[in-house]
């Protein structure tokens, strides 16, 4: 069997790789001719330049990759397309559809497993790993994955994952980038929501846009949706059944009314599915924190809360809980500028000092002008090394509490570890 992947970004990296790992033979292709390619697992390659400037050709073992052009009988040539989620919809998409088919129409067998999505802005990943914990200590056979930033393998490799194991239940999380893409390529059952925050708005541009792509998404089907959600009573018209829940009243390890929702929703599902009570209330008395996601470790006198809040809905629900002494702040991507809305919610809150680290990209400049444009009169520092944010951390040991966030999963985690390394050796 031979694919072809349209897109060389997240997902259609993470495309490749798991049609290579399947034993698919690959054709890949971006117009950017600069596109970034790590992340690829490309042996054994060959590089055939066809114009310097312009085009390149990449041959490896069950692979070709075209850079700067697309060649359309190669695309003829394959059983099955996969395009980047964000393209889905648009006029080239389409056009390209016509005439191919999409990966989840040639490979069909997770459409006819029980599906759930998990969606919203904040809180996706938490969610599915709740639910994934509770589901399997109930007996279920999951598979787990979607959205590469959740740190999930992407859409295609789970839709690939389905087709060769037996598994009872088919767990997705949904970006809110790629909804009307998951609509068409799974079945979903049942949907759950955490929330609707101020993320990606350069795609949906407005708040109402992206309420009405969720009623699109909740068409017909079980969605549950926070008892207290702005639009509940559209997406009640447009569901088949609407379930509220609530913030969870047991047991629960991690810090945050945002994560006692989390696990609202995860136990709502849950008992829809009719898992007993006490599964889910053991299931999440002993639930850590997913790699990357808030956790709390203790140095010397100072409680380091870490993890990636990269929106300033995000950022703010932790503020709101708790002061904090100094706030890190890792910096987006610079075509991300609407991302540095999270250092508007850091000087709501004013704390002594605010931190700025390269977390998705160097940036720190617009970081700093921004934090001056809001007049914050705290103290600003910039750092460019893990070994740099240690030492701050040490030098902030005897305050009461210090916050490592923003942007930059990958980041965040390197901090983590090692934050929690010597938190285990004091």
């Amino acid at each position: 069997m031979k694919a072809a992947v349209i897109g060389l970004g997240v997902e259609g990296k993470k495309a490749v790789n798991s049609l290579l790992n399947h034993g698919w033979e690959v054709y890949a292709t971006d117009l950017n001719i600069n596109v970034d390619l790590s992340g690829l697992n490309l042996p054994n390659l060959s590089l055939d330049v066809i114009d310097e400037t312009q085009t390149v050709s990449i041959v490896g073992d069950g692979i070709t990759l075209d850079l700067g052009f697309t060649n359309p009988y190669d695309i003829d040539q394959c059983d099955a397309v996969a395009i980047s989620p964000s393209m889905f919809g648009g006029e080239f998409a389409t056009k390209l559809l016509k005439n191919s088919n999409l990966l989840s129409d040639v490979v069909d067998k997770h459409k006819d497993i029980f599906t759930i999505g998990i969606t919203g802005t904040n809180g996706k990943t938490t969610t599915v790993h709740m639910l994934k914990e509770i589901l399997e200590n109930a007996g279920k056979n999951v598979l787990v994955g979607g959205n590469g930033g959740g740190g999930f393998s992407g859409y295609y490799d789970l839709i690939l994952e389905a087709n060769e194991g037996e598994y009872d239940i088919l767990l997705v999380e949904v970006c809110d980038m790629t909804l009307d893409f998951c609509k068409y390529c799974f079945d979903f059952d049942m949907i759950g929501l955490t929330n609707i925050g101020n993320d990606h708005m350069n795609v949906h541009k407005t708040i109402a846009n992206y309420k009405n792509s969720l009623v699109r998404f909740f068409e017909g089907k079980t969605v549950f949706t926070a008892f207290n959600q702005d639009f509940n009573t559209d997406f009640k018209e447009s569901s088949d059944k609407n379930i509220p829940y609530f913030e969870y009243q047991d047991e629960l390890k991690l810090f945050g009314k945002f994560n006692l929702l989390n696990a609202g929703l995860a136990t709502a599902i849950a008992r829809e599915l009719k898992i007993p009570k006490d599964v889910i209330k053991s299931t999440l008395s002993e639930f850590n924190a997913v790699e990357g996601r808030l956790d709390v470790y203790k140095i010397n006198n100072v409680s380091v809360y870490v993890g990636k809040t990269d929106n300033s809905d995000a950022l703010t629900s932790i503020l709101s809980e708790k002061d904090f002494y100094a706030i890190f702040i890792g910096t987006p991507r610079h075509n991300e500028i609407h991302r540095l809305d999270i250092l508007d919610a850091a000087v709501r809150y004013n704390p002594e000092v605010i931190v700025l680290f390269p977390g998705l990209d160097d940036t720190l400049d617009m970081a700093v002008y921004r934090l001056n444009s809001l007049g914050y009169m705290g103290n600003i520092i910039t750092v460019n090394s893990l070994d740099e944010i240690i030492e701050l951390v040490a030098e902030y040991s005897h305050e009461d509490a210090i916050l490592i966030g923003g942007n930059g999963q990958d980041t965040l985690i390197n901090i983590q570890e090692r934050i929690k390394l010597i938190s285990e050796n004091l």
